[in-house]
């Protein structure tokens, strides 16, 4: 971490000179394809060859990251990206120019980066924002070197170029806003004003939708397409339920009803079990924690809390299920468990009155059309009967 950055160079020059080998950036680039295959101008070409060169050109771009109330746990997924790893992430893509979590400075010479970073910083910065920012009783319930933390919001995204809030906590208030709210806990966008803000809600969020949104503001100066709640529409454009792997089983009526039972243990839908899928605009089903396989939620036999909507996660009980709104199931398949009615004692009795009626019909039709040996199943018409003596 540095108080002081000489002129911006640009990301591809940087690598040059760090050594980084060309597959490692190229493999990078792959997964950020993978994370934005739309509505990212980086990502909206044809090859990972040509998102390289785009990033190439961007310079990198000062970050300054604030914590107020929060669990780290945005930072943690950050650190846990396996491409590009921390070292990279840090000293090659973007320029981390403050973050209390990694850097070692502390007390004064914390105040002093920090001061260093955005008022003698001549470059344009990002502000990014982790945690919720309590409001109630003028903010006393978190300071830092002494003073609000909303005090302090205003001062760094005030000089910022732009803010982005990671995290559920910071986009929305998270779990320091549930009920009753003790603190007051709101998220950035309802007190940071005149500022272009991203929301990228999730607990966490994946770092590659991060990384992509500053990487596109680095090179370009714009952000993604937003969706109503300030969302990058390629991240969150979709529904969790819409392209999650045990959605065969939803549409087939098959349920885990316990944690633990033989549809849990099968892997069958969690929607029984609480799963907030069908309300949850997120891109977890398509891309999992770390580039570990089934490293999300779901994949683990927990479901989705609805952790990205702001009406949904730490407001709607865990266990208790939410509407669908595009489909029921069964929607092709036969339902594992259907539905049975009362016994019809009458009913059945007239059953067993047309089936004996159609039995009899049948015997009698068998013995009238009569096979012999040889005829390979032609059937046989008796001869007209002959005249008797004395006949007319």
């Amino acid at each position: 971490m540095r108080a002081r950055r000489t002129a911006a160079a640009t990301i591809g020059r940087h690598l040059r000179e760090a050594g980084v080998s060309r597959r490692e950036f190229l493999a990078f680039c792959s997964k950020l394809m993978v994370a934005a295959p739309f509505g990212l101008a980086l990502t909206n070409v044809a090859r990972a060859e040509d998102v390289a060169r785009e990033v190439a050109k961007a310079r990198r771009l000062s970050v300054v990251w604030l914590h107020f109330q929060d669990c780290t746990g945005c930072t943690e997924s950050l650190l846990r990206t396996s491409q590009p790893d921390l070292s990279e992430l840090i000293l090659h893509l973007i320029s981390l120019d403050y973050h209390e979590t990694l850097m070692a400075a502390a007390g004064k010479d914390a105040e002093r980066t920090l001061r260093a970073a955005t008022v003698e910083n001549p470059d344009p910065f990002v502000c990014v924002v982790e945690g919720s920012i309590p409001t109630r009783d003028q903010g006393v319930y978190m300071t830092l070197a002494g003073r609000p933390a909303v005090e302090v919001l205003h001062e760094v995204a005030g000089r910022a170029a732009a803010v982005i809030a990671i995290g559920s906590c910071a986009s929305w208030g998270g779990i320091p806003s549930a009920d009753p709210n003790p603190t007051g806990a709101v998220g950035v966008d309802a007190l940071v004003t005149g500022k272009p803000i991203v929301n990228l809600p999730g607990c966490p969020p994946n770092p590659y939708t991060l990384l992509g949104t500053v990487l596109q503001f680095a090179r370009f100066g714009t952000l993604p397409e937003l969706d109503d709640e300030r969302r990058p529409r390629f991240a969150y454009d979709r529904v969790i339920h819409d392209q999650c792997p045990r959605r065969a089983h939803f549409d087939a009526g098959r349920f885990a009803r316990e944690f633990g039972d033989e549809g849990h243990r099968q892997g069958w839908c969690l929607y029984h079990l609480g799963c907030k899928g069908p309300d949850t605009h997120a891109p977890c089903s398509v891309m999992h924690f770390n580039e570990v396989v089934n490293a999300w939620p779901i994949g683990t036999g927990a479901p989705c809390i609805g952790c990205t909507e702001r009406k949904v996660a730490f407001r709607v009980p865990m266990f208790q299920t939410v509407p669908i709104h595009d489909a029921t199931p069964p929607d092709t398949y036969a339902p594992v468990e259907a539905p049975h009615g009362r016994r019809n004692l009458v009913a059945a009795g007239l059953a067993g009155v047309a089936g004996g009626w159609l039995l009899g019909a049948g015997y009698v039709a068998s013995r009238a059309f009569k096979t012999t040996p040889g005829d390979q199943g032609v059937p046989t018409i008796p001869p007209p009967p002959t005249k008797k003596d004395g006949e007319a």
